[in-house]
């Protein structure tokens, strides 16, 4: 008799398993979403990471986001028009399930049903992702927002085209997509942002020196002096600093020494910079007493072909004034300052830009 107990109890539970429609698993939905959603978020992830590093209006900006504005669109259309058209998106029927309504109809919920019902995964999703869990416990395997739309996932029969191949594709797709921009972004900005920190570094410690070196000379080593200030401009301004020199020869023997007390990089790209140099130094011509000088440039640099920061110009913004090293008398007035010249060179020709 308890053998026939069990019996009619087993037949029970059969017929009851076979009027109840079947439910999707927990892994098969995981499975269905991952290929739908996250293959999809992951290039947008990395659009967006490169559309922010570049600047806004450039044209990998623009290709950045014009690029993942069609990966969204083509996201919404797998998601949300093919279950409505043909009854799955390639995520689902590759795991072998569908939404449908659950109503016992078994129909395919329409396009704003399945957005409404993503929208609302966001309930899923704020309440520490229980409602994603919820499936395990849930005796009809649904979520919140299955349980707010009134939809089910439920197994289907696999199409006879076997979509494992284009869903190959479409994931190695993505994976190039996000190497592929993220190698423009490491190529077109990180890396032309290192350069340029390296620029300014370079010229932040080589340009004071290399305009020191420049403007000054000795009055028994001149011609050395501005042998090698030659070799630190470039061939564009070098014509214009021998013109300089030559005007400093023919105003006799000279002293001219200058130093850096401030400086700022004013621009910076990886092969050109802009400093403004407030200078200092010293002058002495033809037995003269020495005199203090005080003069403010903005100096452009070029990197030539062999890495070498090289002047490319310098402007004189306020001009060399010359001051005695004595102080005048406390009983006679201080004599009138002199004009200035117009550039670090000696005053009476004129040696500056």
């Amino acid at each position: 008799m308890t053998a026939a107990l069990e019996k009619a109890d087993a037949e029970e539970v059969t017929d009851e398993d076979v009027t109840r429609p079947a439910v999707a698993s927990w892994l098969a939905r995981a499975g269905a979403f991952a290929v739908d959603v996250w293959v999809g978020l992951g290039v947008v992830a990395t659009l967006a990471a490169v559309a922010l590093m570049a600047a806004f209006g450039s044209r990998l900006w623009w290709l950045a986001v014009s690029v993942g504005g069609v990966v969204i669109m083509a996201m919404a259309v797998n998601r949300l028009l093919l279950p409505a058209v043909i009854g799955w998106s390639l995520g689902r029927c590759l795991c072998g399930i569908a939404v449908t309504r659950g109503d016992g109809l078994g129909d395919t919920p329409g396009p704003w049903r399945l957005l409404v019902r993503d929208l609302a995964h966001l309930l899923d999703t704020a309440s520490l992702f229980i409602g994603w869990l919820w499936p395990l416990w849930d005796p009809r395997n649904r979520t919140f927002a299955d349980l707010l739309l009134r939809t089910e996932v439920r197994p289907i029969a696999r199409t006879e085209r076997d979509v494992r191949r284009l869903v190959a594709v479409v994931i190695a797709a993505a994976v190039l997509l996000s190497w592929a921009f993220a190698g423009l972004g490491y190529l077109m900005v990180y890396r032309h942002d290192r350069a340029i920190d390296r620029a300014r570094a370079q010229i932040q410690g080589q340009g004071p020196k290399i305009v020191e070196e420049m403007l000054s000379y000795g009055a028994g080593s001149m011609q050395k002096d501005f042998a090698r200030a030659q070799t630190l401009v470039t061939d564009g301004y070098r014509k214009q600093l021998v013109d300089q020199q030559q005007a400093v020869q023919k105003s006799g023997a000279m002293t001219n020494e200058y130093w850096v007390v401030n400086s700022a990089v004013l621009s910076v790209t990886p092969d050109t910079a802009t400093m403004l140099l407030a200078m200092q130094g010293q002058r002495q011509a033809n037995q003269q007493p020495l005199r203090f000088i005080t003069a403010t440039t903005r100096v452009n640099f070029e990197k030539s072909h062999d890495g070498r920061w090289r002047v490319a110009d310098l402007v004189v913004l306020t001009k060399p004034v010359l001051n005695p090293n004595q102080a005048p008398p406390t009983n006679q007035a201080p004599p009138p300052t002199p004009a200035p010249p117009p550039n670090p060179f000696p005053p009476d020709r004129g040696g500056g830009k």
